[in-house]
């Protein structure tokens, strides 16, 4: 069983980091909309909620969390290009990422 399921919309707001620098990584993408929702209050209309994320430290591993887990290229490429709507499945030592 994973630790959290949610679903999200990685909108162009969850492309730039709070310096305003573009984001060329879905893992840095993907934090991003975290601490947009959990940190500074902007949630998109299809974003889901989660607690793991909801730490700092949690957000901070995502990366390689994600890079023990799953995300395939086709993915990868359409989450940098494009705002899709993802489906996050966290289990206690990796992440999985599909398009929804």
């Amino acid at each position: 069983e994973p630790l959290e399921v949610y679903v999200a919309r990685l909108s162009a707001a969850d492309h730039y980091n709070s310096s305003g620098e573009r984001l060329r990584s879905a893992a840095a993408i993907i934090r991003q909309d975290r601490a947009n929702l959990h940190r500074y209050g902007v949630r998109d209309p299809e974003d889901e909620t989660d607690r793991f994320f909801a730490a700092a430290d949690n957000r901070a591993r995502l990366e390689r969390l994600l890079a023990d887990g799953f995300l395939d290229r086709t993915t990868e490429r359409i989450i940098v290009e494009d705002t899709p709507l993802v489906r996050v499945e966290v289990w206690p030592n990796h992440v999985e990422v599909r398009l929804k």
